[in-house]
């Protein structure tokens, strides 16, 4: 029997792996599961976002190996993104990495950054991915709390408490997942500050800031932060392009650099036609941010009525792509959404998954459609 390296150990397979599994296998059976855990855009890219890949299957180079930087087009669409919406200004030969969505980004500014027993801060709750990653590559989760009580931003008394010796990264994640909350400035300002007093390199993971937002803000707008801050973004959720797997990192070249020698021993480019639909999304005008949030505005609204049919409470001031709804004091998130899942057929994510300040929330998606989510509530007559 071969063995599995010792990091395997310290992991487990990704939640939504496992869980959906008893999914399909309702679905065999004959049940009419209702999917409201996976924040998985339902709605298509633009037509124009299409059509441009589809006329890039005819140019010379398209099937070739591509760059690892992703062609210069793309990274001058990213780098007038950041400009037109958040007024950062970045240079797009040197502070833009083209990435295979966000996620691969996770692994490779770990690989670049971190030696076997480096700490890590990780939020609590929050995007699981940072604790297995930092498990994989063998360095050392710290977990640092966010509450509602302190709108699910870090405690910085707290984090200064803290034996911060050896720690390298900190990953943070507005507007938040899975809470919705929002970023401000001057939260950013002060991360900035903790991250160069510590040198602690300060990791944004930001995907979420077109989804229901009015007020889009990146971590790389304070002055001094790409001295210590990389920020990653991705078009999955801002263009309905999950699948797509388009994502960036963002900061100075050294900290591009250094992942760049990750990146470059690992794939051979992103697709040349999926680059080109790329390009054409970034330039999509507000219309189409404003067409998306009529149709979750919507979704939210009737989300909000099914978390109100289950007893729950929510904030309506929370962005994002999904509804982190607080449940009646005393109830297990796991066992009250395995009865609903079971029961009503309806599959929601426990907030239990993103750490143990998660338990007592659950997670609804909004990418689910309005006469499925009718459904759901029908499913609950009183």
């Amino acid at each position: 029997m071969i063995q599995t390296a010792n990091r395997l150990n310290s992991v487990q397979e990704y939640y939504f792996s496992r869980k959906l599994k008893e999914v399909r296998q309702l679905i065999s059976e004959g049940k009419h599961v209702i999917n409201m855990g996976i924040g998985s855009p339902d709605l298509s890219p633009d037509k124009s976002v299409i059509k441009a890949i589809q006329n890039a299957m005819f140019d010379d180079k398209a099937h070739e190996y591509q760059s690892y930087q992703g062609l210069p087009e793309l990274r001058k669409g990213f780098a007038d993104f950041y400009s037109k919406h958040f007024n950062v200004s970045l240079d797009y030969n040197l502070e833009i990495l083209p990435l295979m969505g966000s996620k691969e980004g996770i692994m490779h500014i770990s690989l670049a950054f971190l030696n076997a027993g480096d700490k890590v801060l990780i939020p609590n709750p929050g995007y699981p991915t940072y604790a297995s990653v930092t498990e994989l590559v063998q360095a050392k989760p710290m977990y640092y709390d966010l509450s509602e009580e302190n709108d699910w931003q870090p405690n910085f008394e707290l984090l200064e408490q803290m034996d911060l010796s050896n720690v390298k990264i900190m990953w943070v994640s507005y507007p938040h997942m899975p809470t919705g909350a929002n970023a401000t400035l001057k939260l950013f300002e002060k991360l900035i500050a903790f991250g160069k007093k510590h040198h602690i390199l300060i990791v944004n993971d930001n995907p979420y800031s077109f989804v229901l937002n009015e007020n889009p803000l990146s971590i790389l707008q304070i002055d001094g932060a790409k001295d210590i801050a990389l920020e990653l973004n991705s078009l999955s959720k801002t263009y309905n392009m999950a699948g797509w797997r388009v994502g960036m990192v963002l900061g100075n070249p050294k900290l591009i650099d250094a992942i760049l020698k990750v990146k470059s021993n690992m794939d051979s480019g992103m697709f040349y036609g999926i680059q080109k639909g790329a390009i054409e999304a970034l330039k999509l005008n507000n219309n189409w941010f404003i067409h998306q949030n009529e149709i979750y505005t919507k979704r939210r609204n009737l989300i909000f009525q099914l978390a109100e049919k289950l007893n729950c409470t929510y904030s309506k001031t929370a962005v994002g792509m999904f509804v982190w709804a607080k449940l009646p004091e005393g109830i297990s998130a796991e066992e009250f959404i395995d009865s609903i899942l079971i029961e009503k057929h309806i599959f929601i994510t426990p907030g239990t998954i993103f750490g143990n300040n998660g338990n007592g929330y659950i997670r609804f998606s909004l990418c689910v459609s309005e006469e499925k989510i009718e459904e759901a509530i029908k499913r609950f007559p009183n």
